[in-house]
Formats: C-alpha cells, structure tokens, sequence
C-alpha cells in the first residue's frame, strides 16, 4: 500500500525509548526463581499436610503471573519497535504491562486480607518448624529476585547552563520493572511479616499474630498497587499537561525575543523521561518554525517537536 511506503521511507525513527535489556533478562531470572519456589511451596504443603503452606504456594504463583507478564510486556516491546503502526513507539506496551500488574497486585491485596480475616475467625494448626523453614527460603528467594530487579534510578541528564531543572523527572524511572519490583517486595514483606507471626506463635502461643499480620502487608501492598495504578495510569490516558515540561515549554515560548501566543499544545509521554509536543503559535512577523525549536531543543526529554507557525492577521 501506498500509505505503507511513505511512513517506511520516513526520515526519522517513531521509536523514542529503548527497552531496558538489563532489566528485560533479570526479571526473566526472578520469573523462573519465583515459579521454583512456588512449586517448592505447594510441594511441601502437600507433603507436611500444612495448609499455610500451601496457601503461600498458591499467593506466590500470582506473583509469578505478575513477573512473567513484566517479562512479556518487555520482549513485546523489543519485538515490535520497529514496527510502523506504533506512532511514538512501543514504551506504553512497558506502561501497559505496569498497569496490568498492579491490578494483579490489587488482586493479591484483596485475597491476603480475606484469607487473613478467614483465618482469624477460624484457627487452625499451624506446623510451626516446617512452614518457618520455608518461609526463610521464600524470604531468600524474594531478597535475590528484589536485588535484581532493583532499579538504580541513575538518568544521566545534560549540564546546559540552560538546561537546570529544580524538579525531579519521576516518570523516568522504568514503571514495567517497578511493577514486578513491587510484586516481590510485596512477597517478601509476607514472608517477614510470617515469620515474626510464625516465631512469635512457635515461643509463646500467639497464633493471633499471624492473622493480623497478613492483614497489616494487605493494607500495604494495597497503597502501593494504588500508587501505581495512578502513574501508569496517567501514562496510558496521556494525562500529561501538568508535567513540569509543560512548564518549560510555555516559559520558552513567553521570553522569546518574538512576541508569540501559543494557540494550541498537546504534550505526549513517549518514552522513561522522554515527551513529544505539538504547538500552534501566533506570531506578529514571519518567524520560522526552526527558531522556537532551537529555543525549545534545551531540554532532552523533549525528543519529538512539531511546531505550526501562523501570522496573526491585522483586523
């Protein structure tokens, strides 16, 4: 098709983000680790009779899921960044995979709280030695798996003397590696907070501490899977305009030499820290479009600039 050919020959790439390979592979690694160790607990549980095993066995497996689509959303994305149909690229494939994972993460708030509630209002036996032994191992595992999908948070921005920001840029951290982040920090926290219930119940008979622990990390994987609902939400529905950038854009266009009314701006999130903006200006004498990109070329986490230009008509 003729449509086809013309954006194949375009000059530019639309691929504005490259995808984290690092984090790509080890969350891979935590993937596989996490799905080990789920199968270790479900094992167990069957073969020491201890329902607290199994239970943890099956609230990892989400866990699990939730990893293994960070690791989908990421070769997804790797695979179809060259892809023309993708007008700023594939990074929101990332956001998207982010967002599903901390409904997932919702999900598993909801079922620790209600199991937890559950086994409140009904005690049961708990084979203390057993499930703090796999409890510590879970522990180890999620430790290993959070070190490698800890991210560094280290953006290298420009010096420009123009270039000084007093805000810091949070959309530049990689929301698809924080989401599978929070997914084992939030088993870990299970398998801590278990374990204090689990010692606790083992030494002086106080079982109630286990229920109320598993209500006390719902609560908080709850907050948490909120917290990232809302920003890669915000991403998704392009929910952008009050971005610090934004700020920047009109403040460049306001002290131009040349007097300029901005008549239309959109701003999109195209990549980790990286946004692409369409303005309409009117000016009072011919200026080129070029100057206020020049002007606007300051600030790097603006990679796509589209600028129209129009005389204002005298009445």
């Amino acid at each position: 098709m003729q449509t086809n050919t013309i954006l194949e020959n375009l000059s530019h790439s639309h691929s504005f983000d490259d995808t984290n390979q690092k984090a790509k592979r080890n969350t891979l690694y935590a993937t596989i680790l996490t799905f080990v160790m789920m199968i270790a607990e479900i094992t167990a549980g069957l073969i020491y009779n201890s329902m607290a095993l199994l239970a943890d066995g099956w609230h990892m497996s989400s866990h699990a899921l939730a990893l293994g689509l960070s690791f989908f959303a990421y070769a997804m994305a790797t695979k179809y960044k060259g892809d023309i149909r993708f007008s700023f690229g594939t990074f929101k494939i990332e956001i998207l995979g982010a967002y599903t994972s901390a409904i997932l993460l919702l999900v598993v708030a909801f079922f620790m709280a209600f199991h937890s509630i559950e086994r409140f209002l009904n005690p049961v036996d708990i084979h203390y030695k057993e499930a703090i032994f796999v409890a510590v191992l879970g522990l180890i595992v999620n430790l290993i798996c959070a070190w490698l999908l800890k991210d560094d948070h280290s953006h290298h921005h420009g010096h420009d003397e123009h270039h000084h920001h007093e805000h810091e840029h949070s959309h530049s951290h990689d929301m698809n590696l924080k989401a599978a982040y929070l997914h084992v920090l939030a088993d870990a926290l299970t398998s801590i907070l278990a374990i204090v219930a689990l010692i606790a119940g083992m030494l002086w008979g106080a079982a109630w501490l286990d229920p109320v622990m598993g209500i006390v990390g719902s609560v908080l994987v709850f907050v948490w899977a909120i917290g990232l609902i809302k920003q890669s939400g915000k991403v998704l529905l392009d929910a952008n305009m009050d971005a610090p950038v934004v700020g920047e854009i009109i403040e460049v266009i306001e002290n131009s030499k040349f007097e300029a009314k901005i008549v239309d701006i959109h701003v999109w999130h195209v990549g980790k820290g990286k946004y692409s903006c369409i303005l309409s200006l009117e000016v009072e004498e011919e200026i080129d479009s070029e100057y206020f990109k020049n002007e606007l070329s300051i600030y790097e986490e603006l990679v796509h600039i589209t600028i129209e230009v129009n005389k204002l008509t005298q009445p």
